[in-house]
């Protein structure tokens, strides 16, 4: 493996050509990731590599001009220290951080065509070199700059309504329905065992057993329903993990009352009230979420969630008084 200072400067023209493709490649994936959500941020992304692509443009000019057609088979990864972009880096990455990497980017590959002018011998490659340079250090706020362009009156409003649905999609919905299926179908089990045993502890283990075992199996259902692909709700596993981790919450918040010791006065009664108040308020925090992200009137929601907690919850103590 070879240092830049290393390097001819045959080889250092051809890795700029081939960094600029490379570029050019991520910034058209970035575009392709954002296109059917995000239109505006998408173009941002369209221009930068039609930019990139020009810059190789150039260099190949200038390599065509000195050296001929043939391209030694140069890559980043031959070169030490030089900056590599990893093959799935931009997976799974929103717009903001998009920009914020093509900043990044940006900068790194500015620093590179200074350093590759110092070590030029000819003037006009060295003045491209410079130029590129300077072109490459404003391109950090240039993605400012696009996006401010791209992103202005209805485009801003259409692509925070789109941002909003996403987030939505891949984070408030599977959450909110893991949080719906903790604090409701947990309730049967636990207060079964409760009215069975009036035994805190023994109904505790039966809550966190439930609430666990609710907990996989969301996750899991969630994850293995919808791939994202033709959806566009993100990745399945951040979804099922979502989605069981509330599932999860959503039992232990009734059930953790009954970690009231046994040893002391009413503590049966102690903790079943308790239980009791804490899925008022669970059931009211999920009516809130739907208020505020799927745009359910308050009191509709409530109703609805109200009428199938207390159903459940009332199936539970008429099985555990059997």
């Amino acid at each position: 493996m070879k240092a830049l200072t290393d390097l001819t400067e045959r080889e250092v023209l051809a890795l700029a050509i081939a960094s600029e493709e490379e570029d050019s490649r991520i910034y058209r994936s970035f575009a392709e990731g954002l296109r059917a959500d995000l239109p505006g941020s998408a173009g941002v992304f369209e221009a930068m590599a039609e930019e990139e692509a020009g810059h190789r443009d150039d260099l190949y000019a200038a390599y065509r001009q000195r050296f001929g057609e043939h391209l030694p088979p140069l890559r980043r990864e031959d070169v030490k220290g030089f900056p590599r972009r990893r093959p799935v880096w931009w997976q799974g990455l929103d717009a903001a951080r998009m920009r914020r990497e093509a900043q990044g980017m940006e900068a790194q590959a500015a620093a590179f065509y200074e350093r590759a002018a110092e070590l030029s011998r000819d003037l006009g490659v060295r003045q491209l070199f410079t130029r590129l340079a300077e072109i490459e250090r404003g391109h950090g706020d240039r993605a400012a700059s696009l996006s401010a362009e791209q992103e202005s009156g209805d485009a801003a409003a259409e692509e925070a309504r789109a941002a909003h649905r996403l987030f939505v999609l891949r984070y408030v919905q599977p959450g909110l329905a893991g949080l719906i299926d903790g604090s409701v179908s947990t309730l049967a089990p636990l207060f079964a065992a409760a009215f069975a045993t009036h035994n805190n502890w023994q109904t505790f283990l039966v809550g966190l057993a439930a609430s666990i075992g609710a907990g996989i199996s969301m996750g899991f259902t969630e994850a293995l329903s919808d791939d994202g692909s033709i959806t566009g709700r993100g990745s399945p596993w951040l979804r099922g993990l979502v989605c069981g981790v509330m599932t999860t919450v959503g039992g232990l918040g009734h059930t953790l009352p009954y970690l009231v010791p046994d040893s002391w006065s009413n503590a049966f009664a102690i903790a079943t009230v308790l239980a009791a108040l804490v899925v008022v308020v669970e059931l009211c925090a999920i009516s809130a979420i739907r208020t505020r992200y799927m745009e359910t009137p308050f009191w509709r929601a409530a109703l609805q969630v109200v009428l199938g907690g207390v159903l459940v919850l009332l199936a539970g103590v008429a099985i555990g008084s059997a």
